[in-house]
Protein backbone atom coordinates (compact mmCIF):
# COMPACT_ATOMS: atom_id res chain seq x y z
CA UNK A 1 0.00 0.00 0.00
CA UNK A 2 1.17 3.65 -0.54
CA UNK A 3 -0.43 6.42 0.92
CA UNK A 4 -0.96 8.63 -2.23
CA UNK A 5 -3.47 11.86 -3.10
CA UNK A 6 -5.57 12.03 -5.81
CA UNK A 7 -3.35 13.63 -8.74
CA UNK A 8 -0.26 10.88 -7.44
CA UNK A 9 -2.46 8.34 -7.75
CA UNK A 10 -3.32 8.88 -11.46
CA UNK A 11 -0.02 9.89 -12.41
CA UNK A 12 1.01 6.20 -11.37
CA UNK A 13 -2.13 4.49 -13.10
CA UNK A 14 -1.41 6.13 -15.88
CA UNK A 15 2.19 4.53 -16.10
CA UNK A 16 1.05 0.97 -14.28
CA UNK A 17 -1.43 1.28 -17.88
CA UNK A 18 1.43 2.36 -20.19
CA UNK A 19 3.44 -0.03 -18.84
CA UNK A 20 0.53 -2.99 -19.29
CA UNK A 21 -0.33 -1.96 -22.48
CA UNK A 22 1.63 -0.06 -25.27
CA UNK A 23 -1.29 0.98 -27.16
CA UNK A 24 -2.11 3.65 -24.27
CA UNK A 25 -0.83 6.90 -25.75
CA UNK A 26 -1.25 10.22 -23.80
CA UNK A 27 -1.69 13.56 -25.20
CA UNK A 28 -2.56 17.02 -24.64
CA UNK A 29 -1.07 20.56 -23.62
CA UNK A 30 2.07 20.44 -22.03
CA UNK A 31 1.66 16.75 -20.79
CA UNK A 32 5.20 15.75 -21.82
CA UNK A 33 8.16 17.53 -20.22
CA UNK A 34 6.11 19.84 -17.93
CA UNK A 35 4.10 16.95 -16.80
CA UNK A 36 0.67 18.70 -17.25
CA UNK A 37 -0.45 22.02 -15.13
CA UNK A 38 -1.28 19.50 -12.57
CA UNK A 39 1.72 17.24 -12.70
CA UNK A 40 -1.09 14.12 -13.55
CA UNK A 41 1.73 13.02 -16.56
CA UNK A 42 4.97 13.85 -14.33
CA UNK A 43 8.24 11.37 -15.50
CA UNK A 44 5.69 9.95 -18.36
CA UNK A 45 7.50 11.95 -21.37
CA UNK A 46 11.58 10.89 -19.85
CA UNK A 47 9.89 6.89 -19.64
CA UNK A 48 8.24 6.48 -23.01
CA UNK A 49 9.14 9.13 -25.19
CA UNK A 50 7.53 11.60 -27.55
CA UNK A 51 5.41 9.10 -29.26
CA UNK A 52 3.77 7.78 -26.45
CA UNK A 53 3.79 11.23 -24.49
CA UNK A 54 2.52 13.94 -27.02
CA UNK A 55 2.74 17.34 -26.24
CA UNK A 56 0.27 18.65 -28.90
CA UNK A 57 -0.70 21.95 -29.75
CA UNK A 58 -2.95 25.00 -27.97
CA UNK A 59 -6.32 23.15 -29.40
CA UNK A 60 -8.88 20.96 -27.96
CA UNK A 61 -10.59 20.58 -31.56
CA UNK A 62 -7.49 18.93 -32.21
CA UNK A 63 -6.65 16.84 -29.06
CA UNK A 64 -10.00 15.02 -29.35
CA UNK A 65 -9.81 14.87 -33.15
CA UNK A 66 -6.70 13.12 -32.95
CA UNK A 67 -7.71 10.92 -30.71
CA UNK A 68 -10.84 9.81 -32.08
CA UNK A 69 -8.60 9.42 -35.12
CA UNK A 70 -6.04 6.97 -32.94
CA UNK A 71 -8.76 4.55 -31.21
CA UNK A 72 -10.30 3.81 -34.36
CA UNK A 73 -6.91 2.55 -35.59
CA UNK A 74 -6.15 0.53 -32.39
CA UNK A 75 -4.38 2.86 -30.22
CA UNK A 76 -6.22 3.73 -26.71
CA UNK A 77 -5.55 7.18 -26.30
CA UNK A 78 -5.72 8.91 -23.41
CA UNK A 79 -6.75 12.83 -23.64
CA UNK A 80 -5.80 15.78 -21.49
CA UNK A 81 -7.69 18.79 -21.24
CA UNK A 82 -5.96 21.30 -18.92
CA UNK A 83 -9.19 22.85 -17.64
CA UNK A 84 -12.43 21.10 -18.39
CA UNK A 85 -13.88 24.82 -19.55
CA UNK A 86 -11.51 24.47 -22.29
CA UNK A 87 -13.06 21.40 -23.71
CA UNK A 88 -15.84 23.10 -25.53
CA UNK A 89 -13.69 23.67 -29.00
CA UNK A 90 -13.42 20.33 -28.80
CA UNK A 91 -17.12 19.24 -27.96
CA UNK A 92 -18.30 18.55 -31.73
CA UNK A 93 -15.25 16.14 -31.96
CA UNK A 94 -16.47 14.50 -28.44
CA UNK A 95 -20.30 14.31 -29.13
CA UNK A 96 -20.73 14.46 -32.78
CA UNK A 97 -18.07 11.78 -33.54
CA UNK A 98 -16.43 9.85 -30.84
CA UNK A 99 -19.88 8.93 -29.57
CA UNK A 100 -21.54 8.11 -31.95
CA UNK A 101 -19.23 6.07 -33.79
CA UNK A 102 -19.99 2.64 -32.48
CA UNK A 103 -23.91 3.67 -33.54
CA UNK A 104 -23.25 5.16 -37.37
CA UNK A 105 -21.16 2.22 -37.86
CA UNK A 106 -23.21 -0.53 -37.03
CA UNK A 107 -20.80 -1.57 -34.22
CA UNK A 108 -18.38 -2.39 -36.86
CA UNK A 109 -16.05 0.56 -35.20
CA UNK A 110 -15.81 2.10 -31.72
CA UNK A 111 -13.26 4.85 -30.08
CA UNK A 112 -11.53 3.53 -26.75
CA UNK A 113 -10.83 6.72 -25.57
CA UNK A 114 -10.77 8.32 -22.48
CA UNK A 115 -10.61 12.17 -22.07
CA UNK A 116 -9.36 13.72 -18.47
CA UNK A 117 -10.19 16.89 -17.38
CA UNK A 118 -9.95 18.70 -14.16
CA UNK A 119 -12.87 19.77 -13.24
CA UNK A 120 -14.90 22.07 -11.12
CA UNK A 121 -14.24 24.96 -8.28
CA UNK A 122 -12.73 25.87 -5.11
CA UNK A 123 -9.68 27.33 -6.25
CA UNK A 124 -10.23 30.80 -7.21
CA UNK A 125 -9.88 30.28 -11.23
CA UNK A 126 -13.42 32.70 -11.72
CA UNK A 127 -15.44 31.54 -14.43
CA UNK A 128 -12.88 30.07 -16.94
CA UNK A 129 -11.31 27.64 -14.55
CA UNK A 130 -14.11 26.15 -12.27
CA UNK A 131 -16.83 25.13 -14.36
CA UNK A 132 -18.84 21.42 -14.32
CA UNK A 133 -19.99 20.54 -17.68
CA UNK A 134 -20.53 17.54 -16.63
CA UNK A 135 -24.09 17.76 -17.78
CA UNK A 136 -23.84 18.17 -21.52
CA UNK A 137 -22.04 14.89 -21.54
CA UNK A 138 -24.22 12.83 -19.68
CA UNK A 139 -26.82 13.67 -22.32
CA UNK A 140 -25.01 12.45 -24.76
CA UNK A 141 -25.68 9.37 -26.23
CA UNK A 142 -22.70 6.56 -26.75
CA UNK A 143 -20.46 8.44 -23.77
CA UNK A 144 -19.58 7.24 -20.14
CA UNK A 145 -19.22 10.13 -18.05
CA UNK A 146 -16.80 9.20 -14.38
CA UNK A 147 -16.25 11.45 -11.70
CA UNK A 148 -14.52 10.05 -8.64
CA UNK A 149 -13.60 11.70 -5.37
CA UNK A 150 -11.08 9.89 -3.79
CA UNK A 151 -7.58 8.33 -4.78
CA UNK A 152 -8.40 4.92 -4.29
CA UNK A 153 -11.62 5.19 -6.57
CA UNK A 154 -9.49 6.94 -9.05
CA UNK A 155 -7.32 4.39 -9.56
CA UNK A 156 -9.66 1.98 -9.88
CA UNK A 157 -12.27 3.85 -12.15
CA UNK A 158 -9.53 5.16 -14.42
CA UNK A 159 -7.86 1.71 -15.17
CA UNK A 160 -10.94 0.70 -16.22
CA UNK A 161 -11.95 3.93 -18.12
CA UNK A 162 -8.72 2.75 -20.49
CA UNK A 163 -9.94 -0.69 -21.05
CA UNK A 164 -13.32 0.65 -21.84
CA UNK A 165 -13.89 -0.03 -25.13
CA UNK A 166 -16.24 3.33 -25.48
CA UNK A 167 -15.33 7.23 -25.27
CA UNK A 168 -15.15 7.66 -21.59
CA UNK A 169 -15.06 11.13 -20.41
CA UNK A 170 -12.80 10.91 -16.99
CA UNK A 171 -13.85 14.17 -14.59
CA UNK A 172 -11.73 14.62 -11.79
CA UNK A 173 -12.05 17.48 -8.99
CA UNK A 174 -8.82 19.06 -9.02
CA UNK A 175 -9.46 20.99 -5.67
CA UNK A 176 -9.22 17.37 -4.12
CA UNK A 177 -5.99 16.59 -6.44
CA UNK A 178 -3.81 17.44 -3.46
CA UNK A 179 -6.59 17.54 -0.63
CA UNK A 180 -6.10 14.37 1.53
CA UNK A 181 -4.08 11.42 0.78
CA UNK A 182 -5.42 7.58 1.39
CA UNK A 183 -3.92 3.96 1.16
CA UNK A 184 -4.08 3.21 -2.52
CA UNK A 185 -3.24 -1.11 -3.12
CA UNK A 186 0.40 -1.68 -5.45
CA UNK A 187 -1.34 -4.28 -7.21
CA UNK A 188 -3.98 -4.19 -10.06
CA UNK A 189 -7.52 -3.14 -9.66
CA UNK A 190 -10.53 -1.66 -11.17
CA UNK A 191 -13.85 -0.43 -10.43
CA UNK A 192 -17.11 -1.19 -12.51
CA UNK A 193 -18.65 2.15 -13.90
CA UNK A 194 -22.76 2.35 -12.59
CA UNK A 195 -21.73 1.31 -9.59
CA UNK A 196 -22.09 3.98 -6.90
CA UNK A 197 -20.62 3.21 -3.41
CA UNK A 198 -21.95 4.28 0.80
CA UNK A 199 -19.64 6.47 2.35
CA UNK A 200 -21.35 6.47 5.34
CA UNK A 201 -23.79 4.19 6.73
CA UNK A 202 -27.45 5.84 8.24
CA UNK A 203 -30.61 5.12 9.08
CA UNK A 204 -32.37 8.40 8.92
CA UNK A 205 -32.03 10.14 5.58
CA UNK A 206 -29.69 9.85 2.57
CA UNK A 207 -26.97 12.62 0.90
CA UNK A 208 -26.26 11.59 -2.72
CA UNK A 209 -23.52 13.39 -4.14
CA UNK A 210 -20.09 12.82 -6.44
CA UNK A 211 -17.04 14.22 -7.15
CA UNK A 212 -15.67 17.49 -5.44
CA UNK A 213 -18.82 17.77 -3.29
CA UNK A 214 -18.37 14.73 -1.48
CA UNK A 215 -16.50 16.18 0.62
CA UNK A 216 -18.92 18.88 2.14
CA UNK A 217 -21.38 16.14 2.54
CA UNK A 218 -19.22 14.03 4.80
CA UNK A 219 -18.57 17.24 6.76
CA UNK A 220 -22.29 17.19 6.89
CA UNK A 221 -23.07 13.94 7.60
CA UNK A 222 -20.85 14.28 10.58
CA UNK A 223 -22.01 17.68 12.22
CA UNK A 224 -25.96 15.95 11.82
CA UNK A 225 -24.27 12.58 13.73
CA UNK A 226 -23.19 15.37 16.29
CA UNK A 227 -26.63 16.09 16.85
CA UNK A 228 -28.36 12.52 16.66
CA UNK A 229 -29.64 12.57 12.91
CA UNK A 230 -28.19 9.33 11.12
CA UNK A 231 -27.57 10.08 7.65
CA UNK A 232 -26.19 7.86 4.92
CA UNK A 233 -24.18 8.98 2.50
CA UNK A 234 -23.81 7.66 -1.23
CA UNK A 235 -21.19 8.48 -3.53
CA UNK A 236 -22.40 7.82 -7.04
CA UNK A 237 -18.77 7.95 -8.44
CA UNK A 238 -19.99 7.16 -11.99
CA UNK A 239 -23.15 9.52 -13.74
CA UNK A 240 -23.26 7.67 -16.91
CA UNK A 241 -24.14 4.49 -16.13
CA UNK A 242 -25.47 5.89 -12.98
CA UNK A 243 -26.32 3.21 -9.77
CA UNK A 244 -30.13 3.57 -10.04
CA UNK A 245 -30.56 0.25 -8.21
CA UNK A 246 -28.33 0.87 -5.48
CA UNK A 247 -30.16 4.95 -5.03
CA UNK A 248 -33.84 3.72 -4.90
CA UNK A 249 -33.38 0.62 -2.33
CA UNK A 250 -31.66 3.28 0.10
CA UNK A 251 -34.03 5.96 -0.63
CA UNK A 252 -36.80 3.95 -0.01
CA UNK A 253 -36.01 2.35 3.23
CA UNK A 254 -35.31 5.81 4.45
CA UNK A 255 -37.81 7.91 2.50
CA UNK A 256 -35.62 10.84 2.70
CA UNK A 257 -33.05 12.45 0.41
CA UNK A 258 -30.84 15.01 0.08
CA UNK A 259 -28.82 15.59 -3.57
CA UNK A 260 -25.56 17.51 -3.55
CA UNK A 261 -23.86 18.79 -6.62
CA UNK A 262 -21.62 22.23 -7.30
CA UNK A 263 -23.04 22.06 -10.93
CA UNK A 264 -25.72 24.98 -11.91
CA UNK A 265 -28.92 24.15 -10.60
CA UNK A 266 -30.86 24.02 -13.99
CA UNK A 267 -30.42 20.82 -15.71
CA UNK A 268 -28.06 19.46 -12.91
CA UNK A 269 -27.20 16.00 -13.47
CA UNK A 270 -28.45 15.62 -9.76
CA UNK A 271 -32.13 16.59 -11.25
CA UNK A 272 -32.48 13.72 -13.35
CA UNK A 273 -31.62 11.14 -10.04
CA UNK A 274 -34.10 13.37 -8.03
CA UNK A 275 -36.81 12.65 -11.02
CA UNK A 276 -36.13 9.04 -10.73
CA UNK A 277 -36.68 9.04 -7.39
CA UNK A 278 -39.85 11.07 -7.40
CA UNK A 279 -40.76 8.65 -10.64
CA UNK A 280 -39.91 5.28 -9.37
CA UNK A 281 -40.55 5.66 -5.42
CA UNK A 282 -42.82 8.38 -5.05
CA UNK A 283 -45.04 6.37 -2.48
CA UNK A 284 -42.03 5.49 -0.30
CA UNK A 285 -40.65 9.10 0.33
CA UNK A 286 -41.58 11.16 3.66
CA UNK A 287 -40.59 14.63 2.00
CA UNK A 288 -39.89 15.70 -1.32
CA UNK A 289 -36.00 15.35 -2.95
CA UNK A 290 -33.96 17.80 -2.11
CA UNK A 291 -31.22 19.25 -4.23
CA UNK A 292 -28.26 21.75 -2.95
CA UNK A 293 -26.09 23.26 -5.86
CA UNK A 294 -24.45 25.93 -7.64
CA UNK A 295 -26.68 28.67 -8.83
CA UNK A 296 -27.86 29.68 -12.50
CA UNK A 297 -25.14 32.23 -12.60
CA UNK A 298 -21.77 32.25 -13.80
CA UNK A 299 -18.79 31.16 -11.96
CA UNK A 300 -17.77 34.17 -9.45
CA UNK A 301 -14.56 35.26 -9.54
CA UNK A 302 -14.35 36.13 -6.08
CA UNK A 303 -17.39 34.11 -4.38
CA UNK A 304 -16.45 30.82 -5.42
CA UNK A 305 -17.13 29.45 -1.56
CA UNK A 306 -20.57 31.17 -1.68
CA UNK A 307 -21.22 29.45 -4.47
CA UNK A 308 -20.27 26.12 -4.12
CA UNK A 309 -22.51 23.82 -2.00
CA UNK A 310 -21.51 24.10 1.81
CA UNK A 311 -21.95 22.42 4.52
CA UNK A 312 -24.37 25.18 6.38
CA UNK A 313 -26.19 24.76 2.77
CA UNK A 314 -26.88 21.01 3.11
CA UNK A 315 -28.00 21.04 6.55
CA UNK A 316 -30.18 23.95 5.74
CA UNK A 317 -31.46 21.62 3.18
CA UNK A 318 -31.74 18.63 5.61
CA UNK A 319 -33.28 20.03 8.24
CA UNK A 320 -36.23 21.00 5.61
CA UNK A 321 -36.66 17.45 4.78
CA UNK A 322 -36.93 16.58 8.60
CA UNK A 323 -38.89 18.99 8.92
CA UNK A 324 -41.64 18.52 6.00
Amino acid sequence: MASLNMVQTIARTLDEEMTRDERVVIMGEDVGKRGGVFLATENLFDKYGPDRVIDSPLSEAAIIGAAVGMAVHGLRPVAEIQFADYVYPGFDQLVSQAAKLRYRSGAQFSAPMVVRMPTGGGVKGGHHHSQNPETHFVHTPGLKVVYPSTPYDSKGLLKTAIRDEDPVVFMEPKRLYRAFKEEVPEEDYTIPLGEAVIRREGSDLVMISYGGTMTETLKAADALKEQGISAEVIDLRSLLPWDEQRVLESVARKGRVVLISEAPRTANFISEVAATISEEILDTLEAPPMRVTGFDTPYPYAQDREYLPGVNRILKAVQQVIDY
